[in-house]
């Protein structure tokens, strides 16, 4: 997460970021071709990064940029028991 290799995986960090999670794991996969396969064996998914929330598939970074667009980060997040930073972005804006 601090340096992240390519542009998917920045992405992803940023918008995990944008919501102030920051008890996560990352893993270098391009260090290791058969970790690499492997998890995209696992789970079905051609494309790395990969995110899981609380050890389920939830997409790559296309999907985690839409459910951060559309709120339903949010909501998961919620689920996950992490209360968005964005939330508290937007009520700082509102007393304004």
């Amino acid at each position: 997460p601090a340096q992240p290799l390519c542009g998917f995986s920045n992405a992803v960090v940023q918008i995990l970021r944008l919501h102030g999670v920051e008890d996560y794991r990352a893993h270098d996969v391009l260090q290791d071709p058969d970790l690499r396969q492997g998890i995209k064996n696992y789970s079905n998914w051609p494309t790395i990064p990969q995110v899981y929330l609380n050890g389920e598939f939830v997409g790559g970074c296309d999907i985690l940029l839409q459910m951060h667009q559309n709120g339903d980060l949010v909501e998961e997040l919620k689920k996950l028991g992490i209360r968005s930073a964005l939330l508290d972005a937007e009520k700082d804006k509102e007393k304004k």
